[in-house]
């Protein structure tokens, strides 16, 4: 699953253990979500979305459903 987490946390000048912090998850986990290793639970998403005051379908956009 592709995403703008890493763009919106550079945007506010936050690292990955700030970001980690605020949504309760380790740094780590940021990393790999970043890095399209790791797709959130669905909590974890209304969480980032709340955060950063955007739809989740703002953050998150679905890989399979794009491809041909």
């Amino acid at each position: 699953m592709k995403n703008q987490v890493k763009a919106l946390r550079s945007a506010r000048g936050w690292s990955q253990a700030e970001l980690g912090a605020q949504l309760g998850v380790s740094r780590q986990t940021i990393n790999a979500i970043e890095a399209d290793r790791y797709d959130p639970s669905l909590p974890l998403a209304f969480r980032i979305a709340r955060l950063f005051a955007l739809r989740i379908e703002e953050i998150f956009e679905d890989s399979e459903a794009s491809a041909p």
